[in-house]
């Protein structure tokens, strides 16, 4: 069983602004991964990108130079 840590998660409105994000960073070479939306954050399409919490300056860069369309941006124990 993997270890509990703190993470930095990126919520979506829609399944397309998640599917934006993870090719922003896969391009960008940003760490991180789409996940299920933990229980303890809302979201509306369901899915989220997970990153080191480290990265969280670096995505909300990449979020308002790409003009990516999230919902929220959280720091998390999961």
């Amino acid at each position: 069983m993997r270890g509990r840590s703190e993470k930095c998660v990126v919520t979506f409105r829609t399944t397309a602004g998640a599917m934006a994000m993870e090719a922003a960073c896969k391009a960008g070479g940003l760490p991180g991964r789409l996940i299920p939306v933990p229980r303890s954050v809302t979201a509306g399409c369901g899915l989220c990108w997970a990153a080191p919490p480290e990265g969280r300056e670096a995505l909300e860069e990449l979020v308002m130079k790409k003009g990516l369309d999230v919902d929220g941006i959280y720091a998390i124990i999961l």
